[in-house]
């Protein structure tokens, strides 16, 4: 058995909708789920009667309807009513589904990893766009769980193919986090270990959701609706992706005005490269961010955009330093300066973002690719920060 109990690094300070998500959850099992699950419905009931008829389809043959109907609860019916049916479905039951659970073990699975993941996702997209795009991935889950359902009249309901979501956006943001693992081998071994966070997540979908998924040709087993979770990891990746891509490709607002071009005896592309050769990286930046993310290309030597990251983060353009330090790093990913430019861009998201868990991924980085001792020097300092600033104690790397 592996149960996971918390991951580092993660930032300082109180992830309130990933907070009040775990409330709301909670709240509708303890006053929703627990009263309802003790009370028997009213054997009139037209809800109750078109209940029936929904598990009839479902139930093995040699299982009666009598034997089903003493354990129905008024709870069932909530979950009928208000639970995701692919046969019958509505606007409304893709959100609420979200927030009805089966049972005990059912919710406290989903709030553990919601605990433990949610609360560096919310921190980079903070909690406005956090809120939103957990609905959307769940949203995202439901639909793909569709797709491969096969028009059941039975609802489906949990938190998971949110919270899977939440997991896509943290396999593609935090790379080189870790999680601390229980695992318990019985009679073998009991020891809590840390995982690289990649690890633990491609296990939760490979092995957990994509082989019983293809197993169960799509349609769930043991009341598991894998293809939700498929789907809401897969929503969440692409989302972090794109946002991604969309950082790289933005122009820093104060070179978003553009001038009227003077005719020139060089292309724009040129006129960049000779400013930053010039040692004029004032002008180099005001050209370089009138060009598309895609002309900028391996423009630059990897020195001169070292240099042109460097000019733009001493004189407080941070953000656009931090593009050139990506766009750095996505030209020459491994080459020379790679390592100045994990460090470098650490270092803004450290100090000037406030941004520690996307700093220790620039960290983590650097090191791996053997930087200069000066380089590695300002990189351990960053982690050595990165570690005070802590919920818990973070263990150093190397």
């Amino acid at each position: 058995m592996f149960l996971p109990l918390g991951d580092e690094p993660n930032p300082r300070g109180i992830p309130y909708v990933n907070y009040a998500l775990m409330a709301a959850n909670v709240a509708v099992y303890l006053f929703v789920c627990l009263p309802l699950s003790f009370t028997a419905p009213d054997p009139q009931s037209l809800l109750l009667q078109e209940y029936l008829r929904a598990v009839t389809e479902s139930l093995p043959p040699n299982v009666p309807l009598s034997d089903v109907l003493p354990q129905v609860t008024v709870y069932d019916l909530v979950v009928f009513s208000y639970g995701f049916r692919t046969a019958e479905p509505s606007l409304l039951t893709l959100f609420t589904a979200m927030f009805l659970h089966g049972g005990f073990m059912h919710l406290f699975g989903n709030m553990l990893f919601l605990w433990i993941y949610g609360d560096n996702v919310e921190h980079r997209l903070g909690p406005l766009k956090y809120l939103f795009w957990y609905l959307m991935t769940g949203v995202a889950a439901t639909l793909f769980y569709w797709l491969f359902s096969g028009g059941s009249s039975l609802p489906m309901v949990g938190a998971s193919g949110a919270i899977s979501g939440v997991l896509g956006f943290y396999f593609l943001w935090f790379p080189h986090n870790r999680v601390r693992l229980w695992v318990f081998i019985f009679p073998l071994f009991a020891q809590v270990i840390m995982a690289p966070a990649r690890l633990v997540l491609g296990i939760y979908l490979l092995l957990d959701n994509l082989l019983p998924f293809l197993v169960t040709q799509g349609q769930g087993g043991g009341g598991v609706a894998f293809g939700a979770h498929i789907g809401g990891f897969v929503a969440g990746v692409l989302v972090a992706w794109v946002a991604g891509q969309r950082a790289l490709s933005s122009r820093p607002a104060e070179y978003r005005v553009r001038r009227v071009p003077a005719a020139a005896a060089l292309p724009l592309g040129e006129q960049v490269v000779a400013a930053a050769k010039a040692g004029n990286f004032q002008e180099a930046a005001r050209l370089y961010f009138e060009l598309p993310s895609h002309a900028t290309r391996r423009l630059l030597s990897p020195d001169d955009s070292i240099a042109l990251g460097n000019w733009l983060a001493r004189n407080g353009h941070a953000k656009g330093a931090l593009v050139v330090y990506q766009r750095h790093l996505r030209d020459y990913p491994a080459g020379r300066g790679a390592a100045e430019a994990h460090a470098y861009a650490g270092l803004l998201e450290l100090h000037t973002l406030r941004e520690p868990t996307a700093a220790y991924q620039h960290f983590v980085d650097a090191l791996d690719l053997k930087p200069s001792p000066e380089i590695e020097a300002l990189v351990r300092e960053g982690l050595s920060e990165i570690a005070s600033l802590q919920k818990f104690p973070v263990r150093s790397r190397r």
